[in-house]
Formats: C-alpha cells, sequence, structure tokens
C-alpha cells in the first residue's frame, strides 16, 4: 500500500479521535476488554465443535528471539533441586523414601509470547484513561498493570490468516497491512471482526524464522504488521485485543520518521486495545484452514503478577 505522510502531530490527533477514555468511567483499568461482555463470552463458548486446542504460544525457553535488545533476553530455567540432589543424599531427611525435583525461570516479562499491559506505552506524561506515568516506578505500575485483567482474556478469536489469502508464505518485512488488506481477509475467509473480539494476524513472520533457523532480525528489525491507518480500524470495530506473530505488532519500519511504534501510541494508550506479541500461530493457521472456520473460543489470561506491565502467556484457540 502506499504510506501517507504521518507526523507526531498526526499521531496525537487520531488518539484524540480513537480514545476510549473515560468510556467506561475514571476507573477503569479494562480499556477495550470491556467490550469482551458476558454475552460475548457465552457466545464464544458455543463455538467449539471438536475439542481441539490449540497453543499460540512459542516455547520458552533459551531459544527464543531476545537478543538483548532494550535489557530482554531468553528465559533462563535453572533446577533448584533435581535427581542428582536426591542421589547424593541431599534429601535424606525426609522421611518415607520421599524425594522431589524444584526449578526456578528468571525471564523478562515480555521476552516470549505475551501481553502488552495498558500501563505499557505513554507519551506525553500520560497513558490510558488520563493517568500520571508517574505511577509506574521502580516498584510497578500502580494503575493500568495487566493484573486488571486477571479474569480474562476469554473471548470470540478471529485469525486473519494474510499469507495464505495472498497465496504467498510469508509477507515481506516492511509489508504494511492496512484495513481494507484485514477486510478483504475476512471476507475471503467468510468471517465478520465484531465488538469484544481478540484478532490474530499471521503474517508469516515467525514461520521464516523458524525455518531458516535464524531469528536475526526478528526483535526491532524490519517487519510486516498492522499500518497505523489500522487505528481506526481497530476503534470502530471494538476489538478488544490484536495479537501477530511479530515482535511489535506494526510495521517496521514505522509509517513516521518522527515518532517510534505510533500504533501502540494511539491504539494501546488512547483506544485501549491489549497488544499480543510473538504469537506462534502456525499450527492455529493449519487447523482453521482444515476445518475451514476463522472463528474460535480463544482463552489467554495474564499472570496476576502485581503492577506489571505485560505478562507472559500461554494463548489457547478450542475450535
Amino acid at each position: 500500500m502506499t504510506r501517507a505522510r504521518i507526523t507526531a502531530d498526526t499521531v496525537r490527533e487520531w488518539g484524540r479521535r480513537y480514545s476510549n477514555w473515560g468510556r467506561w468511567g475514571p476507573e477503569d483499568e479494562l480499556g477495550a476488554l470491556n467490550f469482551v461482555t458476558r454475552e460475548r463470552v457465552l457466545a464464544a463458548t458455543a463455538l467449539p465443535r471438536r475439542g481441539e486446542v490449540v497453543s499460540c504460544a512459542l516455547a520458552f525457553d533459551d531459544k527464543g528471539p531476545q537478543t538483548g535488545r532494550g535489557g530482554r533476553h531468553n528465559p533462563i530455567h535453572v533446577m533448584l533441586q533435581d535427581g542428582g540432589d536426591a542421589l547424593a543424599g541431599a534429601q535424606d531427611g525426609i522421611p518415607g523414601g520421599f524425594r522431589y525435583a524444584d526449578d526456578a525461570v528468571t525471564m523478562p516479562l515480555q521476552c516470549g509470547t505475551q501481553w502488552d499491559a495498558l500501563s505499557h506505552v505513554f507519551y506525553d506524561g500520560k497513558m490510558y484513561n488520563d493517568r500520571d506515568i508517574a505511577l509506574v516506578t521502580s516498584r510497578g505500575a500502580r494503575r493500568n498493570g495487566i493484573e486488571a485483567a486477571k479474569n480474562g482474556v476469554v473471548a470470540r478469536g478471529v485469525l486473519l490468516d494474510l499469507p495464505r489469502h495472498r497465496g504467498e508464505r510469508w509477507l515481506a518485512d516492511g509489508f504494511a497491512i492496512g484495513p481494507d488488506l484485514l477486510d478483504a481477509c475476512a471476507e475471503a475467509q467468510g468471517v465478520v471482526v465484531e465488538s469484544g473480539d481478540v484478532v490474530l494476524v499471521r503474517t508469516g513472520m515467525m514461520t521464516r524464522c523458524l525455518e531458516a533457523g535464524s531469528w536475526e532480525g526478528y526483535c526491532g528489525g524490519p517487519a510486516p504488521g498492522l499500518s497505523v491507518h489500522s487505528a481506526g480500524w481497530l476503534y470502530d470495530r471494538e476489538v478488544a485485543a490484536i495479537c501477530t506473530d511479530t515482535w511489535g505488532v506494526e510495521v517496521l519500519p514505522n509509517e513516521t520518521e518522527d515518532c517510534f511504534q505510533p500504533l501502540h501510541m494511539i491504539a494501546l494508550r488512547n483506544t485501549g486495545v491489549l497488544f499480543g506479541e510473538i504469537f506462534a500461530l502456525d499450527a492455529l493457521a493449519a487447523a482453521c484452514a482444515e476445518d475451514r472456520r476463522w472463528a474460535f473460543l480463544f482463552v489467554a489470561p495474564p499472570l496476576p503478577i502485581t503492577g506489571a506491565v505485560g505478562s507472559p502467556i500461554n494463548p489457547l484457540a478450542i475450535l
């Protein structure tokens, strides 16, 4: 698509235009997840037909995509107690022959498949719902933390498989996904994006990296992704959450020269849309294509880590 010149001033204007601040009151910390009503949850639970459960999570291990950019590293898994401890007699004081293993993991909360909380992005001193960024300190977020979404996310999920729609294996780096393509893909798949939906957009970027056996450029490099022009699409369709198989959901390089990640700035900070990143969507794409159904029950609650600005997740699609 031809890219229009968009400035930081445009981003601020669109932020005001597509704002949900105050829509659910001054105390709201859920944002667009408010669109997932009880009625929508019940409708979503009626979608599965064959009971197949498909994970959309990348494995949390030392083979992940992180390179240290922004302080993010891959998970470090260590054993606190293992079979060697038991064999060496370190657990001999436990009566009855009982032995055990314990472990721990050290990881940035956004190093793998994850949600961005509404406290993750801010500009001009404000985050979602007109809250001061001073509320996010070295101790975490006092408002808009990921724990606010602990009772979700349970919703209708919709997969938009763009490479399959376009007859390609993956989209090219720098390919900007605009509203017209999102609508065309949905129409071709026979699905309509509705209020409260979680929309999963497959670009094929992760497919390409896994096939090549290299994550080079995945974290912060050129990538296909949603155009900033999709901000109004997310707002108008009352999308609860947007997820992709890329590092940062939106197209890189960005379509703005004077601000970074403009779609985050508008859709997350102003509209309150939850962003899901680094989703593994190939297995889900194959299952949806087999069924020729691209809507399903989607379950992906965050870990209720108090004050966290993101959370690792194991998103599940139930078909």
